[in-house]
């Protein structure tokens, strides 16, 4: 049986913390000390090290604490800090033990194609519950079924398990509470996602004041991330994710290019959600808001155009806990909004207007047309109107006439 523990129980482990000096240019290192940790393979009498950068020292003793505590217990160091993926494929012997064969295939497979790709770059020890939230939804969002769902948080969940019993971690992430409930939400938004939108202008207005009013530094920030994305119809991520070259003033365009999401090591870059870019419309209605927001970073064309107040990228969790959304929602009779409602609103607004449903799929960035089709409202009075312009379009202008058949 292959474990991936191949340290013997005790192995000793040297280790030390070096503060490394300023850059060349005499600047300051972001994270000035570099921990590393070597321990000899008595087998082979070959010597391994592993080494890490830390902005406090007080970083690099509680890593270094970590892997010597993992070497007591006979656990690889590379092991302990390895990615969820390493780890898991080292240990999928252990981890698969005691499951029905039956069980087998569909819980691999859900490893495979769902765990791995979502979350498997990540460290064991970076997996939090926010992060395993956020999988799932993703999960339930690319069109997974119930049965595939829960078969792959319960291979995640083993997973896990088995990293608590090598100590990497003290409680499982992967212990998802009210995941079917999740389910019937998601799939509600995906088939009636207008239901999440915000109503009108004066709605989205006062929501976004709203917000910055019952933030603790009153940042105008929060409300212009707000009103930027539900205007262009975009993810947060990808509004983080501007920089000041992607906007035209000329014809007024977005072309959405990137995404910031969580990463190994904090916040990244990386392409949009569809693999694409999109080019977006910037209306009216924001083009001060944007001329407001190129004033306030410069002519850096890789500045990003919206910030939080420190200077920081946006993510959708910082805005939620700085502005207080939830209470803020709750208060203005929207308890249903989430940070992607304002991406509803957009699509739904755009819907109504009369945006052409291919046009509205191009600049949603949807891959598939059925996704576009559920921000459209065909109510009675488009219906009547349909018919009218078919009645025109056949010849008949006063109405239905009856052909007698003989």
């Amino acid at each position: 049986m292959t474990t991936g523990l191949p340290m013997p129980v005790g192995v000793v482990v040297a280790r030390d913390i070096e503060k490394l000096p300023p850059r060349a240019d005499g600047t300051a290192r972001a994270k000035p000390f570099r921990a590393r940790v070597r321990w000899r393979v008595p087998k082979t009498n070959s010597r391994k090290s592993r080494s890490q950068v830390f902005a406090t020292e007080q970083a690099a003793l509680d890593w270094i604490d970590d892997l010597v505590r993992s070497a007591t217990r006979g656990l690889d160091p590379n092991i302990a800090s390895a990615s969820l993926a390493d780890y898991g494929n080292k240990n999928l012997s252990l981890i698969m033990r005691g499951l029905e064969p039956k069980s087998g295939d569909p819980y691999l497979a859900g490893w495979r194609k769902r765990v791995v790709p979502t979350v498997g770059h990540l460290p064991v020890t970076l997996i939090t519950n926010g992060l395993v939230d956020r999988a799932v939804v993703s999960w339930i969002e690319s069109g997974c079924s119930r049965s595939t769902v829960r078969n792959t948080i319960a291979m995640f969940g083993r997973v896990m398990d088995q990293a608590m019993r090598d100590d990497l971690i003290g409680t499982n992430p992967v212990r998802v509470r009210g995941w079917q409930r999740l389910y019937r939400q998601v799939e509600a938004e995906l088939d009636e996602p207008r239901k999440l939108a915000l109503p009108d202008w004066d709605a989205l207005m006062t929501f976004a004041d709203a917000l910055v009013s019952e933030s603790a530094d009153h940042y105008e920030g929060w409300g212009d991330v707000v009103v930027f994305a539900a205007c262009t119809a975009s993810r947060i991520g990808e509004v983080s994710g501007c920089r000041v070259r992607d906007i035209d003033t000329d014809e007024w365009m977005w072309t959405v290019r990137r995404q910031t999401t969580p990463g190994p090591g904090g916040l990244a870059d990386k392409t949009t959600k569809s693999k694409r870019a999109r080019t977006v419309p910037l209306i009216v209605e924001i083009q001060e808001l944007v001329q407001k927001r190129l004033a306030l970073v410069g002519d850096d064309p890789d500045a990003r155009l919206f910030t939080g107040p420190k200077g920081g990228r946006i993510q959708t969790g910082v805005l939620h806990r700085a502005t207080h959304w939830d209470v803020v929602a709750a208060k203005l009779g929207y308890e249903h909004l989430r940070r992607h409602g304002l991406r509803h609103t957009g699509l739904t607004w755009m819907a109504d207007a009369g945006v052409p449903v291919h046009h509205l799929q191009q600049i949603a960035g949807h891959a598939d047309l059925t996704t576009t089709q559920r921000y459209l409202h065909p109510d009675r009075q488009t219906i009547i109107e349909a018919g009218q312009m078919l009645s025109i379009h056949l010849g008949s202008t006063t109405g239905p006439q009856l052909r007698v058949v003989r």
